[in-house]
């Protein structure tokens, strides 16, 4: 992936998002925004170094003035610190090289000088010495008061073209806040196929890659690439055999999607009659449009966090601005059902609020309902604005991170409290709202029978039931390969979730991960599921799955698997009778 060399090159790294994606890079490093970047012609190389070098001259007077104004008040010692940022800019290898820079890349001189300085930047981060690290942060305001002081003669072009994003890593606010319509896919150094950023990337349906070693020092902005979202493949300066390939290969993918189109208003269900209900899990109400568009029976997981948590304000909505929200939702799924998880915090996801200090153990510390238990005035306004919602369609509420009974019954009690006082103020709601507990713990689904008889139905969240189950991190790669959905544990605690709520008469949902993935239809539609929530664009694929399967074929499946000791043997199992039903679904068919 290096720029001095412009032959074609293959990396490899983890697909967490299927697709293929055909475009220049965009390189984001961490620390601060990438400036704009666009083309020079060999002749405005000199101008744009001497506009290099005027921003180093501002930067020089600003530090020597802050320097001075330091040591005034609070003497030299202190002050100290700006002059070692000046010798930064006194570096004459620095000062060379980004001349150098401007002049192979023929780019303009801001970015060259912000690629140059990242390259050592990521450099420093990856050093085990603590002092080194913290220099970067030094490093990092140079960095940006160079930035800031460019002239503005000849103007900075922001990029407005379809890119690859690459970068180190990405949260899953950033994701989610991506401009889709210039996003082609992206590419990160960190991650894993079960980090939450994963998740919302295959929910938003973009081509994902991560886990690639080295993909920001080694980055080009503006080299071509192409993105192979199935085999993890990415090709840098590919060559005119491989474009033709990858074109032609991205025509026959998009036609086998299209011939999904001509199911789309076909019921989810299996060929000897069983309906299994298959709806959406979305993050905002303007995927509302791709929920209709697509035939989901409803929203099975609407995500509550970024909502919530994500708000320009320093504090969250109040309960006026997600009753509106929750409107908007419960309107757009009518006549369906659309389920709202109570805010999710914490573990792998957004925080309610700054912490004194780290959780030893985030994913066993304060997150889900813990947290609203824990914080009831914020619970309760999330309850009563979900209720008064539900006066303008068909809404459902469920409880995350749930172990036991204590929590499902204080979760009733303080419910039932928001229900009295709209009652007692004469405000509308709807008094038989479905409640539900989430399934994503081992202890929930050993009292599943219990609880069975407090909710009204279950939903089980498969990212999380698993990684509690075989005690593995789903987003430490170290460990990742451990991270299994077909372990003999995690089938048996399904199977022993539905089979409680089978005698309790209430539904069971599964809106993790497992819902999604094409080789488990069988396995998960034997084990007695009852409802399938996927992302917007895996709802065509499910569709399909579900209608190619029998039911009575499948629970001999489940029986066979439940009888099985390993993982392998259970995904062959499940994958052997999924590729036989709709082999057309899968890769090697294409």
């Amino acid at each position: 992936m290096t720029s001095k060399s412009k032959r074609e090159q293959i990396f490899y790294g983890t697909p967490v998002s299927r697709g293929i994606a055909m475009g220049p890079m965009s390189v984001a490093a961490r620390g601060f925004s990438a400036p704009g970047v666009y083309p020079i012609s060999p002749g405005a190389v000199v101008s744009e170094q001497s506009r290099f070098d005027a921003a180093l001259t501002v930067t020089r007077g600003q530090l020597s003035v802050l320097q001075t104004s330091i040591e005034s008040v609070s003497g030299r010692d202190e002050a100290l610190i700006f002059e070692a940022h000046r010798m930064v800019l006194d570096d004459k290898s620095l000062v060379d090289q980004v001349h150098r820079e401007i002049d192979s890349r023929l780019q303009n001189s801001e970015f060259c000088f912000y690629a140059v300085m990242q390259t050592f930047l990521e450099a420093m981060r990856r050093v085990v010495d603590p002092y080194l690290k913290e220099r970067t942060i030094d490093l990092e305001d140079v960095c940006q008061r160079v930035l800031r002081n460019f002239s503005g003669e000849n103007g900075i072009i922001e990029p407005d073209y379809q890119r690859i994003l690459v970068a180190y890593d990405l949260s899953p606010s950033d994701t989610a806040s991506l401009d889709r319509e210039k996003l082609l896919g992206f590419v990160t150094e960190a991650g894993s196929i079960n980090s939450h950023t994963a998740i919302l990337a295959r929910a938003l349906g973009i081509p994902s890659i991560v886990g690639l070693a080295g993909a920001v020092l080694e980055s080009t902005t503006l080299a071509p690439a192409i993105l192979d979202g199935y085999s993890g493949k990415f090709i840098v300066y590919p060559s005119a055999e491989t474009t033709d390939y990858y074109e032609k290969l991205s025509t026959k993918r998009k036609e086998a999607r299209k011939s999904l189109e001509t199911i789309r208003d076909q019921k989810s269900t299996t060929i000897d009659g069983h309906h299994i209900t298959l709806s959406a899990n979305i993050e905002f109400t303007h995927e509302l449009d791709l929920v209709k568009k697509n035939r989901a029976e409803g929203v099975g997981l609407f995500r509550t966090e970024f909502f919530l948590l994500e708000s320009s304000n320093t504090k969250m909505p109040d309960e006026d601005a997600q009753e509106k929200i929750y409107g908007e939702l419960a309107r757009g799924v009518s006549p369906d059902l659309g389920i709202i998880r109570t805010l999710d915090s914490g573990g792998d996801k957004l925080s309610t609020e700054p912490l004194t200090q780290p959780e030893p153990n985030p994913f066993l510390g304060w997150r889900g309902i813990r947290v609203s238990l824990d914080r009831q005035e914020i619970f309760m306004e999330q309850l009563r604005a979900i209720l008064r919602a539900s006066s303008q369609g068909k809404l459902g509420v469920m409880f995350p991170f749930i172990s036991g009974m204590t929590e499902i019954r204080e979760c009733r009690r303080l419910l039932q409290e928001c229900m009295d006082e709209l009652s007692a103020a004469g405000t509308p709601f709807d008094r038989d709202l479905e409640v539900g507990a989430m399934i994503e713990i081992p202890s929930a689904a050993l009292v599943a029978r219990e609880m069975a008889k407090e909710v009204d139905f279950f939903s089980i969240g498969t990212n999380d039931l698993i990684q509690y189950t075989v005690a593995v991190d789903r987003i430490n790669h170290r460990v990742a390969k451990l991270y299994r959905s077909t372990h003999p544990s995690v089938i048996r605690l399904i199977k022993m979730t539905t089979e409680a709520a089978d005698a309790e008469g209430i539904w069971t949902g599964v809106c993790g991960e497992m819902a999604a993935d094409l080789s488990l239809t069988p396995l998960l539609v034997g084990l007695g599921v009852n409802e399938l929530s996927v992302g917007p664009h895996d709802l065509a694929p499910i569709r399909k799955a579900l209608i190619s399967l029998k039911r009575s074929e499948c629970q001999k499946l489940a029986e066979t698997a439940l009888s099985l000791s390993t993982s392998q043997e259970i995904y062959e199992l499940t994958r052997g009778a999924a590729q036989k039903a709709y082999p057309e679904l899968f890769e090697e068919s294409l």
